[in-house]
């Protein structure tokens, strides 16, 4: 699936969304404006495909606004409401950084389109079960689209710490396993109510696995994911600025030599730069087009002289502590 994605994204992959995350958080604020203005509002905006079919076709669309978690009516409800957008928004923008903008985007979008796909399947399957339309718009919202983002995450940055309730310091990767525990035993009550005959309780058990299912896929089918793993990033990011540091120390040891032998390359207003100049006179082929230059043989260190001063200046030689002789 790596090939499929690199070749994909050279083909489209101008096209991805950066700051998606930000985005999204931008949605869920609108959807609680919404939910201040008028409560009922989620109800003409969920992804319902009985009334998507009857011609109601903004719930394609207005569903993302509907955010993760409903927001309490109190100040310490708004306050989590608020403490949970910024931490949504931060792990979203740690995986965008890390994976890039492009492979970011289609986590988020297959996720949504694989969540679009099993509601009209469920709508379907269960309507022709049931005989009549069935509305299950309430179980299919952004709430596993977050769920499957914070797996991605415990995943991605298995030992990066988060402090719970602001003070317990825990690694991501066991807040990951509790979560994913924690729907495992939502699935199993629902399971119970199935096998007492009420089919129904399958449409949230297909919602959760459908959200399951972009995460298996997107990671599962990238063999060589690692090579886009933090670890393999900051390796690659801390040599890079190894490799810069030197190339600039190198440069700098250069330019330090050059101009102690008097061999520094003179830039002129026109943007040309001498390539030879002369350690006496210091004429180059720039002041004098006609003028002839040549390196002494019995200088020590790279000396260069005009034609006029090769053979009549005093010989260079340094003693073996590196001083001119008197």
């Amino acid at each position: 699936m790596n090939k499929f994605l690199n070749n994909l994204e050279r083909k489209i992959g101008k096209w991805a969304i950066p700051n998606l995350t930000m985005l999204m958080i931008g949605c869920y604020v609108i959807g609680y404006i919404l939910q201040m203005i008028s409560p009922q509002v989620f109800s003409y905006m969920t992804l319902e495909p009985a009334y998507i079919l009857r011609g109601q076709l903004w719930r394609i669309v207005t569903w993302i606004l509907i955010p993760p978690y409903q927001m309490g009516g109190d100040f310490l409800g708004g306050i989590f409401t608020v403490i949970m957008l910024f931490f949504y928004m931060s792990i979203g923008t740690s995986l965008e950084r890390t994976w890039g903008t492009f492979r970011y985007n289609v986590y988020i979008f297959g996720g949504m389109l694989i969540t679009f796909i099993a509601c009209f399947l469920s709508y379907f399957i269960f309507s022709a079960v049931v005989g009549k339309p069935v509305l299950i718009g309430a179980f299919f919202s952004t709430y596993y689209l977050v769920m499957s983002m914070f797996l991605a995450f415990a995943a991605t940055f298995p030992d990066a710490r988060v402090y719970l309730y602001f003070i317990l310091p825990i690694k991501v990767k066991w807040l990951g396993i509790l979560y994913f525990v924690m729907m495992l035993y939502d699935c199993g009550s629902y399971i119970r109510f199935v096998l007492q005959g009420n089919l129904y309780y399958l449409v949230p058990i297909i919602a959760f696995v459908a959200s399951l299912l972009n995460f298996f896929i997107f990671f599962f089918s990238t063999r060589d994911f690692k090579h886009y793993s933090p670890k393999e990033m900051k390796r690659r990011r801390d040599f890079q600025k190894s490799l810069d540091a030197n190339r600039a120390r190198f440069a700098q040891n250069v330019r330090s030599v050059r101009e102690r032998e008097g061999a520094v390359p003179v830039s002129r207003p026109n943007g040309k730069t001498a390539r030879h100049r002369c350690v006496i006179c210091g004429r180059t082929e720039l002041t004098d087009p006609e003028l002839e230059f040549r390196f002494c043989t019995k200088c020590e260190g790279n000396h260069e002289y005009c034609m006029d001063h090769l053979y009549t200046h005093k010989h260079i030689i340094t003693d073996h502590a590196g001083r001119d002789p008197e």
